[in-house]
């Protein structure tokens, strides 16, 4: 009996708390309908990350581009991209992490946002931040899953052609900057990179498709002559205060993920290249203004990088210049490992150097080779610290001023330098040396393949979708780091 009356008291406390018992199945933490701003901000942050990040198992394009390199396991160093499976966290983190949420939040936006005029920034801010994320995965992979990528009822996507992906990626951008308009509502706080400012992200979109008319310039001269032109009318980066940058904060959990990587998780074992830090003329009167910006000096206060390749254990880092910032190297005047350095997604500099290479193609790009050239350089200094003093002294070396710059040629004397300006932005350094084919890098001595021109496929791939990934290596002509992509024809 006693037990009979406390079964009855028991449920009748509980059908008194509720009559939907398949509440008690809800995850209040873990909600399954989010308002669309959160599912954007979350994707806008990873995507930053992603690009930014130091991780040995997600970003190595600075070990690659022998801007660092490892001073105890060179298994990165020496391009073994499959020993922790490179290609399988950066496929995962922007289709899982990246990707499906700009997707969602693009159709809850069409529910949770009444102003028409709010809704289409809003859409069209997005898109334009998955045809950024596209462009990483496309110049990486090859052919990859694009039109039936983000469908969650078919987990084995077929791929799409690469060339058929960056095309269609191109007419996507002009879409979105048509639809974008200032003085309609967006995002506000919610977009961490320019506050949901309409105005601003036409500029970006215009910037990013001067950039992706460039990358195509040696496949597709044409169309390429098309876009940028096109781009450069509509109006680019004008300055540094038009950068697209994510700001970090000092403290957790929205951390610089270099800081996370090496001061956070207490590593020492990445220094810079004597091959990249001799480019800055270290030690001398005339060296690169962006040196101290870029490297600490080592134990006897001098810039030193290590022969790339040269580690695996038996060389002391502290004989070595380490990447800036004084939470990891006391003393340190630079900010590459400090917890609140930005993440740099398109910038100024880049955006003259395109215009450069675009003004030397014979492109109508707004002025002279030399006059972009000499912006590109100056933004880059003055972006890390230097003055434009600092600069113009600079532009005055032999091995610099354009005239007597290294390089045989204008797109080569324009790649040494823009090399050295997409230091700790070691992707897009992959991509541009990939296309131009300079600086040459010598591989290291005990290197795993040749220089990768592109990634393999993930395991993951390789195991699952296997009817489709199969179709994909043999078009490309075989999934190895060999194979050439379509824009990268020299």
């Amino acid at each position: 009996m006693k037990k009979t009356a406390l079964i009855f008291v028991l449920m009748s406390i509980l059908s008194a708390c509720t009559k939907d018992l398949t509440s008690l199945n809800v995850d209040p933490k873990h909600p399954s309908v989010v308002p669309s701003f959160t599912l954007f901000t979350n994707a806008e942050r990873v995507m930053a990350n992603t690009v930014t990040s130091a991780n040995v198992n997600l970003n190595i394009f600075r070990l690659i581009e022998q801007q660092w390199t490892e001073t105890t396991y060179l298994n990165e160093t020496d391009y073994q991209i499959t020993y922790r499976k490179q290609p399988d966290l950066i496929w995962s983190t922007f289709y899982s992490g990246v990707l499906i949420n700009f997707e969602k939040a693009k159709s809850f936006i069409q529910t949770d946002v009444k102003d028409a005029g709010t809704q289409k920034n809003e859409t069209a801010i997005t898109d334009i931040l998955e045809v950024y994320s596209y462009y990483y995965l496309v110049t990486t992979f090859g052919n990859i899953p694009y039109s039936q990528a983000l469908n969650i009822n078919n987990p084995f996507p077929a791929y799409d052609d690469q060339k058929t992906i960056y095309y269609d990626l191109l007419s996507r951008l002009d879409a979105d900057i048509a639809a974008l308009k200032v003085g309609s509502g967006s995002f506000g706080a919610a977009d961490l990179i320019y506050n949901g400012d309409p105005a601003s992200w036409i500029k970006f979109a215009n910037t990013f498709k001067l950039k992706m008319g460039i990358t195509i310039a040696d496949y597709d001269n044409t169309k390429a002559k098309t876009v940028v032109e096109s781009a450069v009318t509509a109006g680019v980066f004008t300055s540094n205060s038009d950068d697209a940058v994510l700001q970090y904060t000092s403290t957790p959990p929205n951390t610089n993920p270099v800081w996370v990587d090496l001061v956070q998780g207490g590593r020492h074992d990445f220094v810079g290249t004597s091959q990249f830090i001799n480019l800055l003329n270290p030690n001398t009167p005339t060296q690169d203004p962006r040196l101290p910006f870029y490297f600490a000096v080592n134990a006897n206060g001098q810039y030193v990088g290590a022969d790339n390749g040269s580690g695996n254990g038996g060389i002391v880092y502290s004989q070595f210049s380490l990447p800036s910032g004084p939470l990891l190297t006391p003393g340190s005047v630079g900010k590459v490992t400090n917890p609140d350095f930005p993440a740099d997604l398109l910038d100024y500099s880049e955006t003259e150097f395109n215009l450069a290479e675009a003004a030397s193609r014979g492109y109508n790009a707004g002025g002279s080779v030399v006059s972009h050239y000499n912006n590109a350089i100056t933004a880059s200094i003055v972006y890390w610290g230097g003055s434009a003093t600092d600069a113009a002294t600079y532009l005055l070396l032999p091995n610099v001023s354009y005239t007597t710059a290294t390089g045989n040629t204008a797109l080569q004397k324009i790649a040494q330098q823009e090399y050295i300006a997409l230091y700790n932005r070691g992707w897009d350094a992959w991509i541009v040396n990939r296309r131009l084919a300079y600086p040459v890098l010598a591989p290291p001595a005990n290197a795993f393949s040749a220089y990768p021109l592109r990634f393999t496929y993930p395991i993951s791939e390789q195991n699952v979708n296997v009817v489709n990934y199969n179709k994909a290596a043999s078009a490309i002509g075989g999934d190895l780091v060999t194979t050439k992509l379509f824009f990268e024809t020299r």
